[in-house]
C-alpha cells in the first residue's frame, strides 16, 4: 500500500549558517546560566555537532529546511523559566502537525533544565485546527498518554534520531 503524501511538493529552504558560541568568561559554577533564543534553536536542531536536524515525519528534510521552525519562532524568558516555540506546518490541513509539535516538545523536555515551562504553538492562521492542536500539545496528560503509545514514540524517536550524511 502506497501512502499518499499530504504535501507532495514542499518548498525546501537553505539551512542558515550556524553561529559558534564563545565559552563563558565566568567559571562560577553557582552562577545562573542564562539560555537565549539561539541556544533554544540549537537545542532543537544541534545538540551535538554530529546530530542532524529534527526530521520531518513525511519528507527527507529537516523542519528547518521546510521552514516549519525558524530561529525567530523561538521565544525565551529566563526570568520566568519559559520557552515558547511557534511552528508553521507546510499546509493548513497537515495531519503531521501534532507529531511535529510532539517531537519539538520531547526534544526540549530532554534538553532543557526541568524547571523550564515549554509552550509549543502552531502559528496563528497556519492550521485548520489550530486551537485544538495548541490545546493538545500543551496538555501534560495528553502528551504523557501519547508518549505511552509505543508506535508513536518510535516515530518521535525516528524524527529525533541522527542521520548520516
Amino acid at each position: 500500500m502506497v501512502m499518499e503524501l499530504i504535501n507532495a511538493n514542499p518548498v525546501v529552504h537553505e539551512r542558515k549558517e550556524r553561529h559558534t558560541r564563545q565559552a563563558p568568561e565566568s567559571t562560577d559554577e553557582s552562577a545562573v546560566e542564562l539560555i537565549d533564543q539561539l541556544e533554544i534553536f540549537d537545542i532543537l536542531f544541534i545538540v551535538f555537532p554530529h546530530i542532524r536536524d529534527i526530521k520531518d515525519p513525511e519528507h527527507p528534510y529537516s523542519l528547518e529546511e521546510l521552514n516549519v521552525v525558524t530561529e525567530d519562532s523561538v521565544e525565551i524568558s529566563n526570568e520566568l523559566s519559559h520557552v515558547r516555540v511557534t511552528f508553521t506546518p507546510t499546509v493548513e490541513h497537515c495531519s503531521m502537525a501534532t507529531l511535529i509539535g510532539l517531537c519539538l516538545r520531547v526534544k526540549l523536555m530532554r534538553s532543557l533544565p526541568p524547571h523550564y515551562k515549554v509552550d509549543i504553538r502552531v502559528a496563528p492562521g497556519s492550521h485548520a485546527t489550530e486551537a485544538a492542536l495548541n490545546k493538545q500539545l500543551n496538555d501534560k496528560e495528553r502528551v504523557a498518554a501519547a508518549l505511552e503509545n509505543s508506535n508513536l514514540l518510535d516515530t518521535v524517536e525516528e524524527c529525533l534520531s541522527p542521520t548520516l550524511g
